[in-house]
């Protein structure tokens, strides 16, 4: 007779898995700088069908916690299995699939958007996060970065950290919140780059279209690929090409918004976009 589980002896991590999983609330494990665990060999570059973003997956039966939040689970066996068990002990923290609870999490990123959402959006669940708060909301809805400044919203096809129940009562989902995804701000204009000028004024050598265009598509081709990472692979690119093309001068508009639609198209926000071009910017003296 097969003897059931104690729970307790589970480690950390997994142990508040299946706490969250018996009361209806997909899980997953994350890594170290709360990133989901990537595809599993069987699903070695989007073999599945996935995308390489593991937002959107392709029909998969990954016996591992692949594609973000679409491996959340209830399901405690297979929570316990083998791979996912690995996984678990290999785990810096837990996530979940606010979508897949009938929740949405209104992420607040820092006070000014905290301030904003006591004068906006009625009173909820709310949890202490690193740099602000989540709201919860009872009610699912379509997941959004960059709503406003500082204010994501995180709930179908999307993942959320786990950091405890907080405090209050939860609310049904506003109209206020729905609305923020219908209205959603454009993204800022871009300031023209202004970089030093070749010294002898000698003509640049990356003003060959066929050079400046490789490096663009280059650069637009790391950060579409990225399947983790994402803000560091953006701000590495980002320093790379500036590295190569800041200081003469060639670099446009349009090239740089051609990076941004890139890292936007990954769930970058065009704050965060901007934020790394200016930290790159800076490193190197421009």
């Amino acid at each position: 007779m097969t003897q059931p589980t104690d729970i307790r002896r589970e480690p950390e991590q997994l142990r508040t898995a299946l706490s969250l999983a018996a009361s209806g609330v997909p899980v997953l494990p994350l890594r170290a700088g709360k990133v989901p665990f990537g595809n599993c060999r069987g699903c070695a570059d989007n073999a599945c069908g996935g995308r390489p973003n593991m937002k959107t997956p392709g029909p998969c039966a990954c016996p591992g916690p692949c594609h973000a939040w679409a491996a959340a689970t209830t399901h405690p066996d297979v929570i316990r299995s083998g791979p996912w068990r690995r996984a678990w002990m290999r785990a810096s923290a837990v996530a979940y699939y606010p979508g897949g609870a009938g929740l949405t999490v209104v992420d607040l990123d820092n006070a000014d958007a905290i301030a904003w959402a006591r004068e906006n959006l009625p009173a909820t669940q709310t949890v202490p996060t690193t740099r602000g708060e989540h709201w919860l909301y009872v009610g699912a809805m379509a997941s959004a970065n960059g709503v406003r400044p500082g204010v994501d919203i995180k709930s179908t096809m999307a993942y959320a950290r786990w950091l405890g129940p907080g405090t209050g009562t939860m609310a049904a989902l506003p109209d206020v919140v729905c609305a923020l995804t219908v209205a959603k701000p454009a993204a800022p204009a871009l300031s023209t780059v202004t970089v030093p000028a070749l010294s002898g004024g000698g003509e640049c050598r990356h003003r060959t279209p066929a050079y400046l265009e490789r490096g663009i598509a280059m650069a637009e081709q790391r950060i579409t690929g990225a399947s983790e990472a994402v803000h560091a692979t953006v701000y590495r690119t980002f320093l790379a090409v500036l590295s190569t093309h800041g200081r003469c001068g060639c670099l446009s508009d349009a090239h740089i918004t051609r990076l941004f639609t890139a890292a936007q198209a990954k769930g970058e926000t065009a704050r965060h976009c901007t934020d790394a071009w200016t930290n790159a910017r800076t490193r190197l003296g421009l």
